[in-house]
């Protein structure tokens, strides 16, 4: 009878992978390597595959995916790829890749961190209540902040027969095969750095991606994201893990159609907060940007920002205090105090939020009754969060064909929040970004944008 293989992730308990050698994996059915697959979702990372190394190619249609069970996770499919990345599935290939469902709890990577906002949450988060250092003054998160990400480990048990392309059949597993490495997809691409500002004094975390082919005569549009307070960390991966704000731009599918540098700080520390006060933060990501800007084949004309909650009020404050730094920005569930926002009536904004989000809806009604107040004109229309990617796309088109520099497009409450979760102000909050950065006719829209 073919043996079965298991699969848990590391914070699940086997506690193995340090045990892992040699010996173990060939006994294994000639298994080179074993690696853990993790993807970011817009609600954040999670474990999603196992990629099994052979020495010699694997017939992909011989493998029979009930062979391959995960214990605690649905296994949704089990195939031949060309390298450890489930995209490059093929006929056959040295790779096995036993995909397991997303939606299982034993997927999230995630530990700790808030799940959602609401009144009297976090500061910094557009969800919460007043709070936070006056400007200038600056500390660690709150410890209800602190987001964390498990390693991406995982161990097989058993497994199912493998035929080599040549037809040659190797048995299941005997032993457990617990992953000795790991790999992120999209997040695997960033380069990670620290920023020293000497006018500061801060040192900031940043990850830094470039373009495939990146070339140094060329000048390529810049995207700025910035993370909400709920992914402070010291960690700088954190805000490639947490959603899909950072990393959606870096797909080769995105990138073939938008190439682009893309910059995702790193906070550690409050930047600012719902009194619409900036720490000393606030200008050091100012001239990490300006940095950036120097140091590599910037478009000067095409810098772009956009942010969620804490990252959208960012993307505001610099909106306000350089109005002709980006040439158009998205702002994701955020709200700054309408009297301030005065200056950002000539910018090019995108502006979502949920009407279910106690702070960041009222907050941005008022907001966008300023700007129209300054003359600028602004594009209204309410959205529903469930469409499809054609659905979106023909709302887009039609909120675009009014030629508002402003586009304002709330998402009608119930259509935010997924099953399972309760729908509060904080679920409506948090969950605005699961959806916003997915929609591709507002990425579009950000880059047909250039100053002038």
């Amino acid at each position: 009878m073919t043996s079965r293989r298991h699969f848990i992730a590391v914070g699940l308990a086997l506690g193995v992978s340090a045990l892992v050698d040699t010996p173990l994996l060939a006994a294994a059915g000639r298994v080179k390597s074993a690696t853990a697959i993790a993807q970011v979702f817009g609600e954040g990372q999670k474990l999603v595959a196992v990629a099994l190394e052979y020495a010699q190619a694997v017939n992909g249609a011989a493998l029979v995916a009930t062979d391959w069970k995960v214990e605690g996770r649905t296994v949704t499919g089990v195939f031949a790829s060309r390298s450890a990345n489930p995209a490059d599935r093929a006929v056959s290939g040295r790779f096995v890749i036993v995909a397991l469902s997303p939606e299982d709890p034993g997927a999230v990577l995630r530990e700790g961190g808030p799940v959602g906002g609401g009144p009297g949450g976090p500061p910094g988060s557009a969800a919460g209540g007043a709070g936070g250092p006056p400007s200038g003054q600056m500390g660690p998160p709150p410890r209800n902040l602190k987001t964390n990400y498990l390693p991406a480990k995982a161990v097989l048990l058993s497994s199912g027969i493998v035929t080599t392309a040549s037809g040659r059949k190797w048995p299941a597993a005997s032993s457990a095969i617990p992953t000795t490495r790991a790999k992120h997809l999209l997040v695997d691409q960033f380069r990670q750095f620290s920023f020293n500002d000497p006018a500061t004094g801060d040192t900031m975390g940043y990850n830094l991606f470039l373009p495939k082919g990146y070339d140094p005569k060329k000048r390529y549009p810049l995207l700025l994201f910035m993370h909400d307070a709920g992914a402070s960390s010291t960690d700088t991966l954190v805000t490639l893990k947490q959603g899909i704000g950072a990393v959606v731009w870096s797909d080769p599918a995105e990138q073939a159609k938008r190439p682009c540098i893309i910059l995702a700080p790193q906070w550690n520390g409050v930047v600012v907060n719902d009194k619409s006060e900036t720490t000393s933060l606030f200008d050091t990501t100012v001239h990490l940007i300006d940095k950036i800007a120097k140091t590599y084949a910037v478009d000067r004309n095409r810098i772009y920002s956009t942010g969620q909650s804490g990252g959208a009020m960012m993307t505001i404050a610099i909106n306000i205090k350089y109005p002709d730094l980006f040439a158009a920005s998205f702002i994701v569930a955020g709200q700054w105090a309408p009297e301030l926002c005065k200056p950002i009536a000539k910018c090019k904004l995108w502006i979502m939020v949920s009407e279910g989000d106690l702070k960041a809806f009222p907050g941005q009604n008022a907001i966008t009754a300023v700007l129209e107040s300054e003359g600028a004109k602004v594009s209204r229309a309410t959205w529903d969060g469930r469409w499809s990617a054609a659905e979106f796309a023909r709302a887009a088109a039609e909120v675009e064909a009014r030629g508002a520099a402003i586009n304002y497009t709330p998402l009608v409450k119930g259509s935010v929040v997924p099953p399972g979760q309760n729908d509060t102000g904080g679920s409506n909050h948090t969950n605005t970004w699961r959806i916003a950065y997915t929609i591709e006719p507002i990425r579009e829209w950000l880059f047909r944008q250039h100053k002038g």
